[in-house]
């Protein structure tokens, strides 16, 4: 049998951090986010709330409308590049909160990519038999990372958790092709290069900033621009399908000009992209999570249709499921 979603779910901080609160910040201003990143206000976590909070509210939701319980789990995989702790792993966390039968497990690091990433090991190991219901959530915390005295990258990001179960569905459904690929030659152009083994914490590292994101824009852009429509066509063709047979494309929301770049790419109409980046920032992990599961909720995306969700990320990473739901 094929593997598919179940049940969609995500969870968002409270707190909401708007493009004017920014400018009080540091020296930027409302157009001037708007016309470069399309976000208008982002989500930003409470200071108690870890990323394993915000992951087993989503997961929570997603169990529940999947109509199951926490008993039917067997498998959790949460991707994320802002963990509560090196370890234990944020997947565990998730489990004990939840309070899951013991089962495997574990965190994926694939920062913005994590989604498509960990969507990918799941079904892959609920192929194997390993498995027969996976919760898989993409989390960041990426404010806790972010350098507010940097005016290029504190506008781009928030705080958000996005789940899905998978199970299996009926022949036809389910997830029809994967596609994950890495360049670790690009590496240093998305880094937390302090509190790591190489730059282990320290007074030095502070003093530096070098705890916080460093992110080379335009050489990200770069990449992005011909990894993400590269994505969608490989994990297309490898479904046996046309672009035109999309109903949907939920891409990563890093920065609405990049989407709008795999519009022109692809040539498909910009109205088949969900996009809430207007309202969530990049959510890293998280983003693809919650825009799929608000178009679920609001009706948009039907049982039936068929999406592609693709990523690109720090890795540098990128990746691309096709799924008919």
């Amino acid at each position: 049998m094929p593997f598919g979603i179940l049940g969609t779910g995500s969870a968002f901080p409270d707190r909401i951090l708007t493009n004017q609160d920014l400018e009080k910040i540091v020296e930027t201003n409302d157009e001037w986010i708007r016309t470069r990143t399309g976000i208008c206000e982002r989500r930003m976590a409470e200071p108690e709330i870890a990323t394993s909070d915000l992951a087993a509210r989503a997961g929570a939701k997603a169990i529940a409308e999947a109509g199951l319980t926490p008993a039917d789990i067997d498998l959790v995989i949460v991707a994320t590049f802002t963990p509560d702790h090196f370890t234990p792993s944020t997947a565990c966390l998730v489990h004990g909160k939840l309070n899951i039968p013991n089962c495997m497990a574990f965190d994926v690091n694939a920062a913005c990519t994590g989604w498509i990433y960990a969507l990918s090991c799941a079904n892959g190991l609920l192929t194997t038999g390993m498995a027969k219901k996976a919760l898989v959530i993409g989390a960041d915390c990426v404010t806790r990372l972010t350098n507010f005295k940097d005016r290029t990258t504190c506008v781009l990001f928030g705080d958000a958790a996005g789940a899905v179960v998978l199970g299996e569905v009926e022949e036809g459904r389910g997830i029809l092709s994967q596609f994950c690929s890495a360049d670790g030659r690009q590496g240093q152009y998305i880094i937390v290069p302090g509190g790591g083994s190489r730059n282990p914490c320290s007074h030095e590292v502070v003093d530096k900033d070098e705890q916080f994101l460093q992110m080379s824009g335009n050489d990200v852009f770069k990449f992005a621009a011909t990894t993400l429509p590269e994505a969608v066509n490989i994990a297309v063709d490898r479904a046996g399908l046309k672009i035109d047979d999309l109903d949907w494309i939920i891409p990563h929301q890093a920065n609405l000009r990049i989407i709008d770049n795999a519009v022109k790419r692809l040539h498909v109409p910009h109205e088949k992209f969900i996009i809430n980046i207007d309202r969530f920032g990049n959510t890293s992990a998280a983003s693809i999570g919650v825009a799929l599961d608000e178009a679920v909720g609001d009706g948009r995306v039907k049982p039936g249709q068929l999406i592609c969700l693709v990523a690109f990320g720090g890795g540098l990473t990128w990746g691309a499921n096709v799924i008919r739901l």
